[in-house]
């Protein structure tokens, strides 16, 4: 570990925002309501992205709104638990955002379904979060595409969240996260294209580029393991062109089955005008939910701790492809763990 990953815990602040959510799945690998239980727990994009860098030793901010009452309470102690720091999330609103999540397994998706209506960020006032305070001495500030999904509050609210830290001095990063069943694509399109002007880094997957951004990924299938990079780099060079952001990060989920997939990524960095390709994983899925967040926090922790972006882009990928081993959708890892997947030490052997 460099002198700089050492002091990241008191010189690099990362503050993030975006809804927490109580997570309820039944037992196992078992449909929903199979048997009469669902366990609870918290996740969201942001707030996982929060976890992981708190994990990783950062000073982790994450801001949302949650009701003052008991399941708002729990979820501020499961963020306190992670080490999130937690005090500038606004207590009001009446209802916490829930989602049902079913684990898929062999030739059986997984399902998530919604129920966050009317939740405390989504009706949050834009004014409610006084973003210089809160952005003081941050290095970062990371969002993604479901905040300003959530209504004409929460996306104002991220406008102003994202302006407050290019005015800071933060480096942002902005991770697509195209929700369908939050909004179309045109809704998107025509709302997240300006956000991206003051952002840093963009993370997506070939997905996002296409709904979020209308940008195709030409002649490549993901699922068929059929990658042809120059249409990636040709879809990245475009993000630079066409919206600014002068690093964009495309992750890579081959699909044999919900139990089995490989995972890797690429970098597009355009102050050296090349594109680079990671490290590739089989991984077994525990849960994938939270995956693409881990792989957000992997790529912030790498270029925070000054690692080349060939070196960010690897431990990126190999925190992510450990979250896949972990169920609920936090990343409980450490720096020392990912490392030692990404030097290659794939054996799962104990370590003493």
């Amino acid at each position: 570990m460099t002198s700089v990953e050492r002091g990241l815990q008191t010189a690099r602040k990362v503050v993030t925002f975006g809804e927490i959510m109580l997570r309820l799945s039944p037992p196992g690998l078992e449909r929903f309501l199979q048997s009469p239980v669902l366990s609870a727990t918290f996740g969201g994009g942001e707030a996982n992205v929060a976890v992981s860098l708190a994990h990783f030793g950062c000073e982790s901010v994450y801001v949302t709104a949650l009701p003052a009452h008991a399941i708002g309470e729990a979820a501020l102690h499961a963020l306190r638990a992670e080490g999130v720091g937690t005090d500038h999330i606004v207590r009001r609103g009446s209802r916490v955002g829930i989602y049902f999540a079913e684990t898929g397994a062999s030739q059986r998706a997984s399902t998530v379904i919604y129920d966050r209506a009317h939740s405390a960020i989504s009706e949050l006032s834009p004014d409610s979060i006084d973003w210089s305070a809160v952005l003081s001495g941050a290095a970062w500030f990371h969002v993604t595409g479901i905040t300003p999904a959530l209504g004409p509050n929460a996306a104002q609210a991220t406008a102003r969240a994202i302006l407050a830290a290019r005015e800071a001095g933060a480096r942002v990063s902005f991770d697509l996260n195209y929700r369908r069943k939050l909004w179309t694509e045109a809704e998107a399109q025509r709302v997240v294209g300006p956000l991206l002007r003051n952002v840093d880094l963009v993370v997506a997957n070939e997905e996002d580029l296409q709904s979020v951004l209308g940008i195709e990924v030409a002649n490549t299938d993901v699922a068929a393991g059929h990658l042809a990079i120059e249409g990636y780099t040709h879809a990245a060079e475009r993000v630079t062109t066409d919206f600014g952001p002068r690093m964009v990060a495309i992750t890579l989920r081959e699909s044999v089955s919900a139990s089995d997939n490989g995972w890797s990524a690429l970098l597009w960095d355009a102050d050296a005008g090349t594109m680079l390709r990671s490290q590739r994983y089989d991984v077994r899925v525990v849960d994938r939910i939270g995956a693409g967040d881990s792989f957000a926090a992997g790529m912030i922790y790498g270029l925070l701790a000054e690692r080349a972006p060939a070196d960010a882009l690897r431990f990126a990928v190999a925190a992510s492809a450990l979250k896949h081993s972990i169920p609920g959708d936090f990343n409980r890892v450490t720096v020392d763990e990912v490392d030692r997947l990404a030097r290659g030490d794939a054996s799962g052997r104990v370590q003493r």
